[in-house]
């Protein structure tokens, strides 16, 4: 079993690694490694007036998806957790989920199919752009969110907090938002994850002024190897980073659920 999960871990990372040293070497054709030390790959991401373009896409894309998830996801998942019941609320948590059943190709060709008519034509709009990842990345909050209400005993707390008179405002302002906040960060940085890697469905629904940092990666392949090792280790950066912080704040919100508790 030690020999299965070192070979495994060297079939994920070996990738990674190859990338890493390709991003640093000075020339690469034909060989298992690189040759010589450079930073100029960096540089020239850096200098890349489309790769600049890219980037700033794809934070606005993942700041806005993060906010329309707060705004959408979390009264969404209270009226699941608190308003349905039965076979309702099975049949809401079954919709929520479609999204991650459904193929990404499938949701974008019937994003294409839709916004590419006479009377819906966004198709290449930023905004259908950010659309499409909150569709894709609502789920994840949603099924999150109602999994901690439940660990909590949310509707308990609320009920309690009736009994003494507490208006609905009230209840959320002071039992509610402070016992899910960690949660809603926790979900919020995963959803910058899986936003900022998506390509599949920005690939096909993006315009050439709205193409997210992973769709002109792409490009990048087709010329200068280590340019696109080095463009590739950036977006594995800041989804590490993205996926680091919400494991912190996942501890962090299990920690106040056993308090909680």
């Amino acid at each position: 079993m030690p020999i299965v999960a070192i070979a495994y871990c060297l079939f994920l990372f070996a990738p990674v690694l190859l990338l890493a040293l390709g991003s640093f070497g000075e020339s690469w054709s034909n060989t298992l490694l690189p040759s010589g030390f450079t930073w100029r790959w960096y540089e020239e991401v850096a200098a890349d007036p489309s790769f600049r373009r890219a980037f700033v896409t794809s934070l606005q894309v993942v700041g806005i998806t993060c906010a329309l998830n707060v705004l959408i996801g979390m009264p969404l998942a209270y009226a699941i957790q608190v308003g349905a019941k039965g076979g309702v609320r099975f049949a809401a948590r079954l919709v929520t989920l479609l999204p991650v059943a459904v193929p990404d190709l499938v949701l974008a060709f019937g994003f294409i199919l839709v916004f590419s008519s006479d009377q819906l034509h966004w198709l290449g709009s930023f905004w259908l752009l950010a659309a499409g990842h909150l569709v894709l990345t609502l789920p994840y909050t949603v099924t999150a969110l109602v999994a901690d209400m439940e660990q909590l005993r949310l509707d308990e707390f609320e009920h309690a907090a009736a009994t003494l008179g507490a208006p609905f405002l009230t209840r959320i302002r002071d039992i509610v938002l402070p016992l899910l906040g960690p949660s809603v960060v926790s979900s919020m940085l995963t959803v910058a994850a899986l936003s900022i890697g998506e390509f599949q469905l920005s690939n096909l629904i993006s315009g050439f002024l709205s193409r997210p940092y992973p769709v002109v990666l792409l490009q990048a392949f087709y010329g200068a190897t280590g340019f696109a090792c080095a463009a590739t280790i950036v977006l594995l950066i800041l989804a590490t980073l993205a996926s680091l912080a919400s494991s912190l704040t996942s501890r962090l919100s299990t920690t106040k659920k056993e308090a909680a508790a």
